[in-house]
């Protein structure tokens, strides 16, 4: 699962004006009557999910306590994921992973 955070490109203690900033950026851009991205139904989705957990205080709260508890057992996928998660909010594909 990708890091809520990273999907809005805010960090973990961005504010709810922030967020709410964050979120319309990003589905006006991704929204899929305005983007011909293959992608951008996923993507859309994957916004809209992360703005609605975000956005509500003990939902948010419940996230960070679950982020902060969990263990990556592979670092190198994790920062992989990172990185794909920020040149895909730059509207930059990377290719496929082919050393998997």
């Amino acid at each position: 699962m990708e890091n809520l955070y990273n999907i809005l490109g805010v960090s973990p203690t961005a504010t709810l004006e922030e967020i709410k900033k964050a979120y319309r950026s990003l589905a006006m851009r991704h929204h899929p009557d305005r983007s011909t991205h293959p992608g951008a139904v996923s993507r859309f989705n994957a916004i809209k999910s992360a703005y609605e957990l975000l956005s509500d205080p003990k939902k948010r709260a419940e996230y960070n306590q679950s982020l902060n508890n969990r263990i990556i057992i592979d670092p190198s996928s994790e920062a992989l994921s990172l990185w794909r998660s920020l040149f895909d909010r730059c509207g930059i594909m990377l290719p496929p992973d082919s050393s998997r």
